[in-house]
């Protein structure tokens, strides 16, 4: 639980933390104790109190969402109970909390609760955190409250430290926030000093009811995966839309989920169980990628990874003895896998690469591609809908200096690569596909370099 200070000069944040037993400086690092507003004693103790109450260990729960994270200390700590925690915070006056996270090697990613769903499909976290997140869960009728709600999955848990919950002063938004939960059912397990832990129910069967926020359940037609660039809702997404077995303590227990085919994954076509022939296909190409292209996958110099192009998210599955996390992109023109994604236990997000990725500089070691193409063209028309170079740029913008890149294309597209990848000064070779790999793909491995731009003078 340490960086380089020298990768994060930021004398004001480490200022303004360490007074809370967040962060110090300690020689040429940065330290992270695990401490914070609201556990001031370490993030270990907290999440020892939170045992009491929900079934951190076991293997229930495995993906968890933290809201307004600070510099991540609870999805750090939450690692070692094999729960994968996706943290997200804003970048706001305490600058770049995430980059701090992302330089741990935590999972997180730069967002906020605003006016749009988070890119994230319905009901896919087992566990949603928020400590003193400060989210306004009650207000524009509980909108934000009704987010969380479609994240959650049922029989997850919601556990919210700090304001308001008994703090002086918010005795209203706590009352409303008791309002707004038992509108929707969920059961209030505990309230523990600043700490509410509720659990959410399994089914609809609770709405509609009369409540005080005029709540009501969606309509039919509405999906609660569809998430990019999408209004949030005043209406209750229906857990009856997403079909099979989902809930928590219905869904098989983690490390089991990950092979297991999820229920709302359609696995077979032509016959054919695409889910089973994925993972084997993955299998045999990362242990090709291990032992022929001498990749660093494995080893301690690479622990955040993209896919950008995830499918079920075979190629994390491949890596999950290794000691990384990915983050796994499912494009938001394609057809939605990321449900399945979240099902397995891994994480993963929505993203349009015509667009720039919601990241800091510098955050990933290695970055994942296969059809890279297809990520810019129109589905339907087939149609390039932005530049390829655009793209690339942005890969090495994201990419740590000395980071790799694989990308698995045709010959024709991965010439193309090349020359661009040329043109931003990456090292790079070409590499025929593994054996028993049918079609015609070519594999291009990049190193990103250091350079810099000639002096004028």
């Amino acid at each position: 639980m340490q960086i380089w200070h020298d990768n994060m000069p930021y004398s004001k944040i480490a200022e303004r933390k360490g007074h809370q037993g967040w962060m110090k400086k300690e020689g040429p690092y940065f330290i992270f104790p695990g401490g914070g507003t609201m556990f001031p004693d370490g993030a270990l103790p907290y999440i020892e109190k939170l045992k009491q109450y929900i079934p951190v260990t076991g293997g229930a729960l495995r993906t968890a969402l933290d809201m307004g994270c600070g510099v991540a200390s609870f999805g750090g700590y939450m690692l070692a109970e094999d729960i994968l925690t996706l943290s997200f915070a804003p970048r706001d006056s305490h600058k770049a909390q995430i980059q701090f996270a992302l330089e741990r090697g935590i999972p997180a990613f730069v967002g906020m609760l605003g006016t749009r769903r988070l890119p994230f499909p319905g009901f896919s976290f087992d566990l949603v955190h928020c400590s003193r997140c400060l989210i306004p869960f009650t207000a524009y009728n509980a909108t934000y409250f009704l987010e969380v709600d479609r994240l959650l999955r049922p029989g997850g848990y919601l556990v919210i430290s700090g304001p308001p919950i008994q703090w002086p002063k918010q005795d209203k938004d706590w009352a409303d926030l008791q309002a707004i939960a038992r509108a929707l059912c969920y059961e209030l397990i505990v309230v523990d000093g600043n700490t509410a832990i509720w659990k959410k129910p399994n089914g609809d069967s609770c709405l509609p009811n009369q409540n005080e926020f005029g709540l009501d359940l969606c309509e039919e037609s509405d999906d609660p995966s569809v998430a990019w660039y999408f209004k949030l809702k005043k209406c209750v997404s229906r857990m009856s839309s997403a079909k099979g077995e989902y809930a928590v303590g219905t869904i098989p227990k983690w490390p089991g989920r990950l092979v297991k085919a999820p229920s709302r994954a359609s696995v077979m076509k032509n016959g054919i169980d695409v889910f089973e022939a994925d993972n084997r296909r993955w299998m045999r190409r990362v242990t090709y990628y291990k032992n022929t292209l001498n990749l660093r996958l494995g080893s301690p110099s690479i622990r955040n990874v993209m896919d950008m192009n995830a499918f079920f998210g075979g190629f994390a599955a491949a890596l999950i003895s290794d000691p990384v996390w990915v983050m796994n992109v499912v494009p938001a023109r394609k057809p939605s896998t990321l449900d399945v994604i979240f099902d397995r236990g891994l994480i993963g997000m929505y993203h349009d690469w015509c667009e720039p990725f919601s990241t800091y500089p510098r955050t990933y070691d290695f970055i994942h591609v296969a059809a890279i193409e297809s990520l810019i063209k129109d589905p339907i028309s087939g149609k390039s809908r932005c530049n390829l170079v655009d793209l690339m740029v942005e890969i090495d913008r994201i990419l740590r200096p000395e980071g790799t890149v694989l990308v698995r294309d045709s010959p024709e597209g991965i010439d193309k690569v090349e020359r661009i990848a040329r043109a931003i000064r990456w090292k790079t070779s070409i590499h025929e596909k593994e054996p028993g790999s049918h079609g015609t793909e070519q594999i291009l491995v990049a190193t990103k370099t250091f350079w810099k731009l000639p002096s004028s003078n």
